[in-house]
């Protein structure tokens, strides 16, 4: 689960404010914010944590599947 939309409310910031200020595509950073993507590269993630200026662990969380 990622919490980018949940960060970006927070701190009134736009999809658009961090395509520009990591130099991600924006479709990316929309693709994460919905949450429409399973598949997140890490230096992706890294870039969105050294925008925001927060740790890796604060932008994602690893919920355990139960059922497994």
């Amino acid at each position: 689960m990622n919490n980018l939309s949940a960060i970006l409310g927070r701190r009134l910031l736009t999809i658009g404010n961090v395509a520009d200020g990591t130099g991600l595509n924006r479709n990316t950073i929309s693709s994460i914010y919905h949450r429409k993507t399973n598949n997140i590269n890490l230096k992706t993630l890294i870039r969105i944590c050294d925008y925001l200026q927060i740790p890796l662990s604060e932008l994602i969380e690893y919920i355990p599947d139960k059922n497994k």
